[in-house]
């Protein structure tokens, strides 16, 4: 089940849910132009850091021991976003980003849990945008910022400022009970999923 706006702002009252910073305002006033939560979504805001994949003579072997986030970070550079010094997303080009926001779906209230996905935004998919593919999923337990897998499929750069709204946030109720079986992403703290 699909939680409404509403319930998602109980479900940040009671603690199931927990967005930090929240995001804000929660209904629209008369002078606000911009409220995060639509009808059962609320968006979240990209974050200063981005990880750049690098060209090279590597090669990602998923059935080869190792840490991946570790294989990527070697492979990267790092780049922090401010108010002067925007990301210009070069057509075919390929970031890793967080979201500002971390999200926490404790489980220490009991049932009912809850699991979330993240999605793209339609307004920046009609430009080519796209921000998160393959990996939408958001389990109980999960505690950090999300990370965004950005590819700019359109035909002209696209600029990624800082704090803009950049995904959503669908909630889920998850039926039953559940047994623990943490990411080995839990508590990232880098776009590439370092601790």
């Amino acid at each position: 089940m699909i939680l409404s706006n509403i319930e998602i702002h109980r479900a940040l009252d009671e603690g199931r849910l927990i967005i930090d910073p929240e995001p804000m305002p929660r209904t629209k006033g008369i002078r606000d132009k911009y409220c995060p939560y639509d009808s059962h979504t609320v968006d979240l805001k990209l974050g200063s850091e981005i990880t750049v994949p690098k060209p090279g003579a590597y090669a990602y072997d998923f059935l080869a021991q190792g840490n991946i986030a570790d294989l990527i970070a070697r492979n990267s550079e790092k780049h922090t976003l401010t108010p002067n010094r925007p990301n210009y997303l070069k057509q075919g080009e390929f970031i890793l980003a967080q979201t500002l926001e971390t999200i926490k779906l404790p489980t220490s209230k009991g049932p009912p849990y809850l699991a979330a996905r993240i999605e793209g935004k339609s307004s920046r998919a009609r430009c080519g945008l796209l921000i998160h593919f393959t990996a939408p999923t958001v389990h109980p337990e999960w505690s950090g910022p999300l990370t965004l897998e950005i590819i700019n499929l359109g035909k002209t750069t696209i600029i990624l400022h800082a704090e803009m709204p950049i995904a959503q946030l669908i909630v889920e109720q998850v039926m039953g009970e559940i047994k623990s079986n943490p990411s080995q992403f839990q508590s990232q703290t880098t776009p590439e999923g370092t601790t």
